[in-house]
């Protein structure tokens, strides 16, 4: 099983990290499949709007609802994060070098979201690299029986990775 995590500390580190990631493999002539997130500000200084750009070439699609200014509920939109797991099954094939997936969440650790197209990635050896965070990395190991590897939070260490899994050498430095 070929399949790696990261957390960064930051507040939406993970999702830049991966979103360069993702850019930086697809420059190589990799076939890519998966999600990276995008947050935007909103003007009236609300929560930011989170999107998921579906990789390779789109949809962009808006995960997030406002609930208004004093919701404290969670503001991911379950029929847009659906919509996106349906665009990103779809692309996944045995000819896809490597599945990003933007984040084992709530919903992946309820068993729904994209947990079906990383295990279908799996069983076509397709190699799979996942952003979380601390409230579901349990949840993530256990839906991996402790397989995956922890990746360190940075560029270098995880574009290393990806391209050892599929083969590819890294470029000296």
């Amino acid at each position: 099983m070929k399949i790696g995590y990261s957390m960064a500390p930051g507040r939406g580190d993970t999702d830049l990290m991966l979103h360069r990631l993702a850019s930086a493999l697809l420059n190589r002539g990799l076939r890519v499949a998966g999600t990276v997130q995008v947050n935007s500000d909103r003007p009236d200084d609300g929560p930011c709007d989170m999107d998921v750009k579906v990789l390779p070439d789109g949809p962009v699609i808006r995960i997030s609802q406002s609930l208004g200014d004093h919701s404290k509920g969670c503001r991911l939109d379950p029929s847009a994060l659906e919509q996106a797991v349906g665009h990103v099954e779809a692309s996944l094939g045995a000819d896809t070098d490597l599945l990003i997936i933007n984040k084992f969440g709530k919903h992946e650790a309820e068993g729904r979201g994209f947990r079906a197209a990383i295990a279908n990635a799996l069983a076509l050896d397709v190699p799979v690299i996942v952003g979380t965070n601390g409230l579901n990395k349990d949840a993530f190991v256990e839906f991996t029986g402790e397989l995956a590897e922890e990746i360190a939070p940075s560029f270098d260490a995880l574009q290393d990775w990806c391209l050892e899994q599929v083969g590819v050498l890294a470029e000296p430095a």
